[in-house]
């Protein structure tokens, strides 16, 4: 934040949020939970939902999120925006309450990706830097068959189809690869992962001494941590380590993943009344974004609708490290993708 200050942002307040950043919903039981711009019944996508809903409605050019499985990127894609998450080791995690401090990234939501870009060189602490011009002609994407394309809505599904199509006229060169790596990640993370395991870790003290005042939704995924053992622990960051080095290799040879950032449109609010539905609904919303944050990668969400549909995203997923690379390409991409 004081960076951006530093370079001439003014701050003009802070917005509601999942408690504790931990869910993809955006739904907040202690201050109400934002409607999306979109349709107001509608949840904005979580956790960083009143940052969505800010830029959407027109109050702010910008705001930050904090991303650990998608909090950027699902806002994003539900609210019609531009989400950046950048590398984890890019933006100083300074000041910011952790969840994961193995996964947390701190990055922007916009309208337009040169605006992604130049506020990720500010909170990187970089001079100001706007994506050059990059054809997409002779760009290769790959499009993962492994999880991210299991049980689209037909609204996104249909709206990912005519964004490749359009990339794919453009000259950008599309291919399908099985990327069975993506169908370890679950297992891998079936003990609550490195979220639940560091939640817990600094959650203790508070929880013991407030934990009546959590939202109890959040309390049940931060107290699946306590379970953990060492062993596990240690097993989900080895496990992590070789996923990361096998994906890196399998995907050596694009410039880019595509797929879609969330499988659903935003669901109506009032569908998260039951426990059992809220836990089935804020997997589906993390489940493509937080693949890659388990892989280290960087990733940004594109608005891909047709004019008058609901919002829905097109996230392209780079290498580690290659953010501007990637906001490049995605400037490349964006008025083609987008309505």
């Amino acid at each position: 934040m004081a960076r951006l200050r530093a370079a001439g942002a003014v701050v003009v307040g802070r917005t509601n949020m999942t408690e504790f950043a931990f869910s993809g919903v955006g739904i907040n039981p202690h201050y109400g939970t934002p409607g999306n711009p979109a349709d107001p019944a509608r949840i904005p996508g979580g956790s960083s939902s009143g940052a969505g809903v800010s830029v959407a409605a027109g109050h702010v050019p910008l705001a930050l999120g904090t991303d650990t499985g998608g909090s950027i990127r699902i806002p994003a894609a539900l609210c019609g925006l531009v989400g950046f998450k950048p590398t984890q080791r890019r933006v100083s995690l300074r000041g910011a309450l952790p969840l994961s401090w193995s996964l947390d990234s701190i990055g922007p939501l916009a309208r337009t990706v040169e605006c992604c870009a130049i506020a990720d060189a500010v909170l990187a602490g970089e001079a100001e830097w706007v994506p050059p011009p990059v054809g997409l002609a002779g760009l290769r994407f790959a499009v993962p068959q492994t999880v991210v394309l299991d049980g689209l809505e037909d609204a996104v599904a249909a709206a990912f189809d005519a964004a490749c199509r359009r990339l794919s006229e453009a000259g950008a060169r599309i291919v399908e690869i099985p990327m069975a790596e993506l169908a370890e990640i679950g297992p891998a993370n079936a003990k609550g992962g490195l979220p639940a395991a560091e939640a817990a870790h600094w959650h203790r003290d508070l929880l013991a001494e407030k934990g009546d005042l959590y939202d109890p939704r959040v309390r049940v995924r931060i107290e699946r941590g306590r379970t953990m053992s060492a062993v596990d622990y240690i097993e989900v960051a080895q496990r992590r380590a070789d996923l990361i080095a096998r994906t890196d290799r399998t995907t050596a040879d694009y410039d880019a993943l595509l797929m879609p950032t969330v499988p659903l449109l935003a669901p109506r609010i009032d569908a998260f009344a039951e426990d059992a539905e809220f836990a089935r609904l804020n997997l589906l919303l993390l489940r493509n974004c937080a693949l890659f944050n388990f892989l280290d990668r960087c990733a940004i969400s594109l608005p891909m609708q047709r004019a008058g549909d609901l919002p829905s995203g097109l996230m392209l997923v780079g290498a580690a490290g290659a953010d501007r690379r990637l906001l490049s390409i995605a400037a490349a991409m964006e008025p083609v993708v987008g309505a």
